[in-house]
């Protein structure tokens, strides 16, 4: 599929998605692939993270990491590389790593046997994905490393208590409207 399709079914594109304000990018974005190669290693990335996440997190709280892995992934992109288009949902699917990871962390001396084990797979999974990111161009890492992030403080606070979800939300809501605020002076100095 070429570029210019991609961006008219609406990928991410730092002048429309920035400076056109067409934000609503930062969301469809995440259901944009490249083609059937690309679809099916996100889903069977998802399948296999997915399916640990969904024992240990309700359904608001796994939506919730999962949305904002997706949409900060985005605005991470849309920073480093201002004029790429971008697809995909591995900031999404890289924040639900991120999330067992932080859920691995909050509860260490419970389960110290599965936290092992899981963090040697994780360690794994995280070492393959930075050498294949690191050595495929077109593989965005900004995305990945914001999504794990954004998953891992989501997965840290609500394994703590799903009840502060409202709290993950509202501080993930105000770190992307201020990182999409900032976005068009950082593209004015960037672009011209």
């Amino acid at each position: 599929m070429d570029l210019q399709t991609l961006v008219d079914m609406g990928a991410l594109y730092g002048p429309l998605t920035v400076l056109k304000s067409e934000w609503w990018r930062l969301f469809t974005a995440m259901f944009l692939h490249a083609g059937m190669t690309h679809f099916l290693m996100n889903m069977f990335s998802l399948y296999l993270i997915g399916r640990g996440a969904e024992m240990y997190f309700d359904t608001k709280s796994y939506l919730s990491i999962y949305l904002f892995s997706g949409l900060l992934g985005g605005l991470a992109s849309l920073y480093i590389h201002p004029v790429s288009v971008g697809i995909g949902a591995s900031g999404a699917i890289f924040g639900v790593f991120g999330a067992l990871a932080g859920f691995f962390l909050a509860h260490r001396e419970k389960i110290q046997e599965h936290t092992k084990a899981f963090m040697k797979d994780f360690s794994i999974i995280i070492a393959i994905n930075i050498v294949l990111g690191l050595s495929i161009p077109s593989i965005d890492m900004s995305a990945h490393i914001a999504g794990l992030i954004v998953g891992f403080v989501g997965g840290f606070m609500l394994s703590k208590d799903p009840k502060w979800i409202w709290i993950y939300s509202a501080i993930m809501i105000v770190i992307m409207f201020a990182f999409y605020d900032y976005l068009p002076s950082h593209y004015v100095q960037t672009l011209l």
